[in-house]
């Protein structure tokens, strides 16, 4: 996989005591469309998630949707975008957001949002996908996350021969060009590996 045609978006279902977490995500969400790229998220109407799936659509871009039943009427599933699925469970739902995505950007969110970030970051650390995963690291808002992981690797429980991939951009449009540029890195690793088992 080389290429970005599908991201996945996690945030949050409101907003935010920050104007430019609203702000990020209503340009992200026109940036996804006018560069072709397909939105796969949560299915809410409000917050964030809201906010960059109607950008989305606003500016012609396509949305997929994925919301567990009982979370329907909670966050409110924004009807109008282009699939809506709706999952028994939030395991089916993860596991769907995973499934239809290239790449993984974690926007400003609370508990769930950090809970799916997280998930994905476990996966790729243990070779379960090579996708690419981006914090919005909007004003600092992930600052505290970096400084646990950082601790952590000082501490000894992220060892070197199992690393956390984890991109960074503090400044939205920094987030298409470095997603692209770990696809294209990711892809060059692959070829330049399946070039070396031929050899031998």
């Amino acid at each position: 996989m080389n290429e970005i045609r599908t991201v996945c978006v996690y945030c949050g279902s409101s907003v935010g005591s920050n104007p430019r977490f609203v702000e990020t995500a209503r340009t992200f969400g026109r940036q996804l469309a006018e560069n072709g790229i397909q939105l796969v998220y949560g299915g809410g109407a409000i917050g964030l998630m809201g906010a960059v799936a109607q950008a989305v659509l606003d500016h012609g871009g396509t949305v997929t949707g994925i919301i567990p039943g009982f979370l329907s009427t909670k966050e409110i599933a924004l009807e109008r975008v282009q699939e809506l699925i709706v999952t028994a469970d939030m395991h089916e739902r993860k596991r769907l957001m995973f499934e239809r995505s290239d790449a993984f950007v974690a926007l400003p969110g609370g508990v769930g949002t950090l809970e799916e970030l997280v998930e994905q970051m476990t996966w790729q650390q243990l070779g379960r996908h090579t996708k690419p995963i981006l914090i919005a690291n909007i004003d600092g808002f992930w600052d505290p996350l970096l400084g646990l992981l950082g601790h952590m690797r000082e501490t000894g429980f992220i060892r070197s021969h199992l690393p956390v991939e984890l991109l960074q951009a503090d400044q939205v449009d920094d987030i298409l060009p470095k997603l692209r540029a770990a696809a294209l890195a990711r892809a060059d690793d692959t070829g330049r590996a399946a070039a070396i088992s031929q050899r031998f």
